[in-house]
């Protein structure tokens, strides 16, 4: 037997459970991830009125993840990702109903191709539906992954966290990326309203995957008996944490930028996707494969890359490759090159996220781990909305100064060259040494 199968015998049930929980929502989020946008596009085609669906869905990350982190160290964490997945399940169910009600209205996957106008006359109602789920959604997807993160430490030891991490987020790229969205390409041709009843059904079964967990998954918090603090005090409490900690306030403070600039590309990807490459629903799925294959390659080589190289070189790697492949995917039309460049672009942010999470994981104590891990993500996460917001808006405001190829190009080159000052200003900052004093610092 070799070492690698061993360990990940030894990872346990729990762990095994959780994995399978989460390949299975997953796949529904691949599902999703063509489903919502291309459901947007065939109801308007301004690239801010998009774009504001992005917004929608990541503004929770902004005004809800500081008190999430309280919540999460105060409750039991198991049944909090239970709730909130069953919670999603009714939603997006109640998403396919409203979908499947205006169905005949909606024009085919084919009409949208090459950029067509939308056949829908009154798209009030749709509109609604779906920036008030995405706002829903949102906020329970900052409750579930809050806490969903916090249960990592609790099935498996510390010294396996990068191997589970890795492996979970290998098997998450290749349900979200490479299985999901072509598939939701094939349910859009079918019917309008089955990727979201797709979608809701693999919620549900999350949720009663992750209900068998056994064991207690409640933040250790001191001494028994000891009266519980404030809410305002715990959330004091986890911030100071992190913002006196010079390198987990660095890496969240970078991190929020990344993600703002992501977000800026993604707010108007489905367009990009439509005009420029003139892409159908289902070539749109296929070139969202490349997050799989980037990210399942990044997933199994994050651990022998950062053992090697050091976790400060897997860190500069994922931002100079990130800021090379945003302005190539900005400068081309080529549907494969994007394929490609945003396959690498997918490895490195799972090296990324692989390296962090594993450190955060390490280094801050489990009675904070909520709360400090929610303040690293309102500053990683909470950007996500700003910049989903400022994408659609320069895209439009290019577009009109401009043309609208132009425009849809734009968010992809800006970010490009920002990130390529980011990778500068991080040499030296994210060293392995600091990384690593880090790690041995809260081991000992």
């Amino acid at each position: 037997m070799t070492t690698s199968t061993s360990a990940a015998r030894n990872l346990g049930s729990n762990y095994w459970k959780l994995w399978t929980a989460s390949v299975i929502s997953n796949f529904g989020d691949g599902v999703a991830l063509v489903a919502y946008p291309w459901l947007a596009s065939a109801v308007t085609r301004n690239p801010f009125h998009i774009a504001l669906v992005g917004v929608a869905t990541r503004i929770p990350w902004l005004v809800f993840t500081l008190p999430a982190g309280v919540i999460t160290d105060r409750v039991d964490r198991k049944r909090l990702v239970v709730t909130m997945d069953s919670l999603r399940a009714v939603i997006t169910f109640g998403v396919a109903l409203i979908v499947l009600a205006h169905q005949d209205l909606l024009p085919g996957p084919e009409q949208l191709e090459g950029g067509a106008l939308p056949a829908i006359a009154n798209p009030t109602l749709l509109l609604t539906t779906i920036y008030v789920s995405a706002l829903l959604l949102g906020m329970a997807e900052v409750l579930r992954d809050n806490a969903g993160q916090t249960l990592m430490p609790s099935v498996v030891d510390k010294s396996q966290l990068e191997r589970a991490n890795g492996r979970l987020w290998g098997a998450e790229m290749v349900m979200n990326s490479f299985v999901g969205p072509p598939l939701a390409g094939v349910l859009l041709a079918i019917a309008f309203a089955l990727p979201f009843v797709v979608d809701a059904t693999t919620f549900a079964v999350s949720a009663a995957i992750l209900f068998l967990l056994k064991g207690n998954f409640r933040a250790v918090t001191g001494e028994v008996g000891a009266p519980r603090s404030g809410f305002g005090t715990d959330l004091k409490e986890g911030f100071r944490w992190l913002w006196r900690h010079p390198l987990l306030r660095r890496l969240a403070v970078i991190l929020g930028i990344l993600n703002a600039l992501g977000s800026a590309t993604l707010a108007v990807f489905v367009l990009f996707g439509q005009e420029i490459l003139e892409l159908g629903a289902s070539e749109f799925g296929l070139l969202l494969t490349a997050g799989a294959a980037g990210g399942v390659i990044g997933s199994l080589v994050a651990s022998r890359f950062s053992e090697r190289l050091g976790s400060g070189a897997t860190l500069q790697f994922t931002l100079i490759t990130g800021a090379l492949t945003s302005i190539g995917i900005g400068l081309t039309s080529s549907a494969v090159l994007v394929w490609v460049m945003f396959a690498i672009t997918s490895l490195g942010a799972v090296m990324w996220n692989v390296v962090t999470v594993s450190l955060r994981q390490t280094i801050i104590p489990d009675r904070l781990l909520g709360r400090v891990n929610s303040v690293y993500r309102f500053f990683g996460w909470g950007m996500m909305p700003i910049g989903a917001f400022l994408g659609g808006l320069l895209a439009e405001s290019v577009t009109t100064i401009t043309d609208r190829p132009t425009g849809l190009r734009s968010p992809f080159i800006v970010a490009g060259v920002i990130q390529a000052g980011l990778s500068i200003y991080a040499l030296g900052r994210l060293s392995t040494a600091k990384l690593e004093a880090a790690r041995n610092e809260a081991v000992t």
